[in-house]
C-alpha cells in the first residue's frame, strides 16, 4: 500500500518559514516556523528548532523552543534543553530534567469540557 511508506518532512536549520504546515507523515523542525504545524504523524523539534504557533501530532518530541498550544494524541516529550510556553493536551507527558515548561497540561484523550457537574445549593433537605 502507498500509505505505509514513512514520509518525513525536514525543515533544516537556517530555514525560516511563515505559514501553516500540514502533512500526512512525520516532520522534523530544525529551523524557525512562524505558524501552526499540523501532522497526522510524529513531530520532532530539534535543539535548534523554534515554533511560534500550535503543534498537532501523534507523538511530539521537543528539544528546542515552542511557544503555542500542543495537542499530542499519544505522547509529548520535553527533552532537557526544551522550552515550551503554552498549554498541553496529551495522553502521556514526559518532562526531562532541565526542560522549561510554562503552561497548563491536560491529560486525556481529547480536549473535553465538564458539562455534567451540577452545582449544589447550600440547603440541606434531609429530615430527622
Amino acid at each position: 500500500m502507498e500509505g505505509d511508506s514513512e514520509e518525513i518532512t525536514i525543515i533544516s536549520h537556517g530555514v525560516k518559514l511563515e505559514g501553516k504546515i500540514t502533512c500526512e507523515g512525520n516532520v522534523r523542525i530544525d529551523g524557525t516556523i512562524q505558524g501552526d504545524v499540523i501532522s497526522h504523524g510524529d513531530v520532532t523539534v530539534g535543539e535548534q528548532g523554534e515554533i511560534n504557533g500550535q503543534v498537532n501530532g501523534q507523538i511530539i518530541i521537543i528539544g528546542g523552543k515552542v511557544s503555542g498550544e500542543i495537542n499530542a494524541k499519544e505522547k509529548l516529550t520535553l527533552e532537557s534543553k526544551a522550552s515550551l510556553k503554552g498549554d498541553v493536551y496529551t495522553k502521556i507527558l514526559v518532562v526531562e530534567a532541565g526542560a522549561y515548561f510554562d503552561g497548563k497540561s491536560k491529560m486525556g484523550e481529547s480536549k473535553e469540557t465538564s458539562g455534567s457537574h451540577t452545582p449544589t445549593s447550600g440547603k440541606n433537605e434531609t429530615g430527622p
